[in-house]
């Protein structure tokens, strides 16, 4: 079964709802994983993406800040929420599919909007970037990524708000100390990406040295001209599923496009 998976830091999906529109209608992945939604589950915009297509939907939110939500063509056979850090702040949401979506065999996929820590890298006078890096070691203990390596089909994907190889952000040596790409932060999710055996499915596609961003911060006046990117949004499979990913397509267009999120879609089709 051909499956296409997108993931999508919206950063406020109601006000970006035609946006979202417009890459559905372009695009048309299975599923969409959207981090930022910025609503309470009451308010999402739940019948837009039902006439859109997508009438199963997924929703873990708050007001005004962080939320998650996944809207799907398929059925879902679970949805589950997970509270990192003992945090009530809306950061997880995952769901099953199984045979009514056209599975053989139970595919969990996973929506993650990992903390961004603040400016300061000081875990002992920043508590934002002390969650953070929780937030990550929860991540390499949590019961999903044991259940990836022990050979469950899994997809890990979101905004993790890490770029965690040298070419995934424009200056390696000149971001070493800005909070994204510090040593420490890029070191722990490499730890969580090991202790699940999860499989880069974005530098499958694209390995380094070649340069991957999926952000660029609104403060540059011409994004594309200074192309200061960075690589925050990422798609992990599980090992069972490493060879499954066909296709991988960043929807760099978006970043232009009318009041645009400061992040881009990434879709990834998979052969399951």
């Amino acid at each position: 079964m051909r499956l296409a998976v997108a993931t999508w830091n919206i950063n406020s999906v109601r006000l970006r709802i035609r946006q979202v529109a417009r890459l559905l209608s372009r695009h048309a992945p299975d599923l969409l994983c959207l981090q930022e939604t910025k609503c309470p589950d009451e308010r999402f915009p739940r019948a837009e993406f039902e006439q859109l297509g997508y009438p199963h939907i997924a929703l873990h939110g708050q007001k005004g800040w962080h939320g998650v939500a996944v809207v799907s063509k398929h059925p879902f056979a679970d949805v589950a929420r997970h509270r990192f850090c003992d945090y009530n702040d809306a950061r997880h949401v995952a769901v099953t599919l199984e045979r009514a979506a056209g599975l053989a065999k139970a595919l969990t996929l996973h929506n993650f909007y990992v903390p961004a820590g603040g400016d300061e890298p000081d875990p002992e006078t920043n508590v934002k970037f002390a969650h953070k890096l929780a937030f990550l070691d929860e991540l390499a203990s949590y019961p999903a990524t044991r259940a990836a390596k022990a050979g469950s089909h899994a997809l890990l994907v979101g905004d993790l708000n890490v770029a965690p190889l040298e070419h995934d952000v424009w200056s390696h040596r000149q971001l070493l100390d800005v909070v994204s790409h510090t040593p420490i932060e890029c070191e722990k999710l490499r730890h969580a990406q090991r202790a699940g055996g999860w499989r880069d499915v974005m530098r499958a596609f694209v390995p380094e040295p070649a340069k991957l961003y999926t952000w660029w911060s609104y403060r540059a006046p011409d994004w594309k001209k200074a192309d200061k990117g960075r690589r925050l949004d990422h798609i992990w499979a599980s090992p069972a599923l490493a060879g499954a990913a066909t296709k991988m397509t960043i929807a760099r267009e978006t970043r232009s496009w009318q009041q645009p999120s400061d992040h881009v879609p990434v879709i990834a089709t998979f052969e399951i």
